[in-house]
């Protein structure tokens, strides 16, 4: 018989039961699924059946874990789990060991199973992760640090971007491109001609990449992003979301006077409804206003980076995807 619902121990000590939602038993293997429930994180994964099989292994192995169907298997290194592995991070091992160790030791077993894990339609939700450039291929990532969700985290996105840093590293890249978004990742991918796995999905967390790029440096890093993001970041905003900075239209009109722009249009800029708009009415003046903002942008990154031997460059797109500002050495 299956406890039902299971209590599991997470590592902070606290004890939650989860219903189960299958359960199976042979002569040789037992089943047991969860619904995944991810509150009110936007997670792929929010409904998912995660399903963990376990039976006998071979005496004296342990506990040894297995992708089943839907998790994927680690092929890059830089990540917490060696290549060939499946992609089970190791607080998820560490706590399925104990709770294996807990009923070896309550009936006298061996504790020696093999436990495996799978995600049903997995391999097809991955294609929405960040897997792929990870080198985790065939499925999802069993994650986790503390078992605790918090809503709308910025800790995963930021995880994210550390263990990107740390694949391009272990594979050697010496270039990588961190972008604010899809269409300034594919305009600057186009340009420089790198791979998947140097594209770093940076979003809005310009300064969580920058710091962890300042302890863990790579060669050269070109920063792209769009017009209004990036004219924060030259205000010096390291948080780039809407909701945490914002466009100073004001800033914007002072660039473009210093630039050699008329009082007409720092006039018209100052009332722009948006960055978009103050960039054309810059482009219409023929004030190269975007280069200015990413000159501007590449001194705060050059201020968080400090003595890092990172060289820098920094691309402004518009929201077509061209390329419409250049600071260092793209703009050489």
């Amino acid at each position: 018989m299956f406890p039902d619902p299971v209590t599991v121990e997470l590592p902070g000590g606290k004890r939650p039961a989860f219903a189960l939602a299958v359960e199976r038993l042979d002569s040789e293997r037992a089943v047991a699924g969860v619904v995944k429930d991810a509150g009110d994180d936007p997670d792929v994964t929010h409904g998912a059946l995660v399903l963990a099989t376990v039976w006998a292994g071979e005496p004296g192995t342990g506990v040894e874990f297995r992708a089943g169907e839907g998790v994927g298997t680690v092929t890059l290194p830089g990540l917490p789990v060696e290549v060939g592995e499946p992609a089970i991070n190791p607080v998820p091992r560490r706590l399925m060991r104990e709770a294996v160790a807990r009923v070896a030791s309550a009936h006298g077993a061996s504790g020696d199973v093999v436990v495996e894990i799978g995600v049903e339609g997995g391999e097809e939700i991955a294609k929405r992760t960040w897997n792929p450039r990870l080198g985790i291929v065939g499925g999802l990532s069993i994650l986790g640090t503390t078992g605790i969700v918090v809503p709308y985290s910025c800790s995963a996105w930021i995880a994210s971007i550390h263990r990107g840093i740390d694949v391009a590293r272990a594979v050697g890249h010496a270039h990588v491109i961190a972008a604010t978004g899809d269409t300034s990742e594919k305009a600057a991918q186009e340009l420089l001609g790198l791979p998947d796995t140097a594209l770093l999905d940076m979003g809005d967390f310009a300064g969580a990449l920058l710091k962890y790029l300042a302890r863990n440096p790579i060669p050269r890093l070109t920063l792209a992003g769009g017009f209004a993001k990036l004219s924060k970041l030259a205000a010096g905003h390291l948080d780039l979301h809407s909701a945490r900075s914002q466009v100073d239209l004001d800033r914007l009109a002072d660039l473009a006077r210093a630039s050699g722009g008329s009082g007409e249009l720092a006039s018209g800029i100052r009332g722009a409804n948006t960055a978009m708009h103050a960039l054309e009415l810059a482009r219409q003046a023929g004030v190269s206003l975007a280069d200015v903002v990413a000159a501007g942008a590449l001194e705060t990154v050059a201020g968080v980076l400090g003595d890092a031997p990172v060289e820098v460059d920094v691309l402004v797109v518009d929201r077509g995807g061209a390329i419409v500002g250049r600071a260092g050495r793209s703009a050489s």
